[in-house]
């Protein structure tokens, strides 16, 4: 499974479930088993690295906006979630997380940013095809921190001039 491919599944089910991140992990693993294993390892491997790659202060301080604060699990979820949203808004979050006030339609906080089933997707697939759990993936370790410079998450005024566009649009 190419990048391209990887994509293409992933907004397939985002559009079949409606945005509804639990129903798109689960049509991603309807999708997945009709695979062989290697494919659906293959996935695995590039949704673990884009969700590595989220790892960043600057991507953690936009979730604490959106989200009215952020755990690490509640940042682990969002990368999920925002790896779930499409290449495009992705892509976009990763180079400059401000920007995701115009790349999302719209989001709720009860409802949006969390993807912590969309991170399962791929190991329930290849369970349920193989009857074992998935092998190591053989990528390099998550970092111990995330990347970039690190955010006061507990202060108002650097969140509002780090995030003005999600400030504004969400907190405003």
């Amino acid at each position: 499974m190419d990048e391209t491919e990887f994509w293409e599944l992933v907004d397939a089910t985002r559009e079949a479930a409606e945005g509804d991140p639990e129903e798109q992990a689960d049509l991603l693993v309807d999708r997945l088993v009709q695979l062989d294993p290697d494919a659906v390892l293959d996935f695995a491997r590039h949704f673990e690295a884009r969700y590595n790659r989220a790892y960043t202060w600057d991507l953690w301080g936009a979730a604490w906006v959106l989200l009215d604060g952020a755990s690490d699990d509640a940042f682990d979820f969002f990368r999920c979630w925002l790896i779930g949203q499409g290449r495009e808004v992705y892509e976009g979050a990763v180079h400059d997380p401000d920007s995701l006030a115009e790349l999302l339609d719209d989001f709720d906080e009860e409802f949006d940013g969390d993807g912590e089933e969309l991170g399962y997707a791929a190991d329930e697939a290849y369970e349920q095809l193989t009857g074992a759990v998935a092998p190591d993936l053989g990528l390099p370790p998550a970092p111990p921190e995330p990347s970039g410079t690190p955010v006061d998450f507990e202060d108002s005024r650097v969140l509002a001039e780090r995030f003005p566009r999600l400030w504004e649009r969400f907190k405003g």
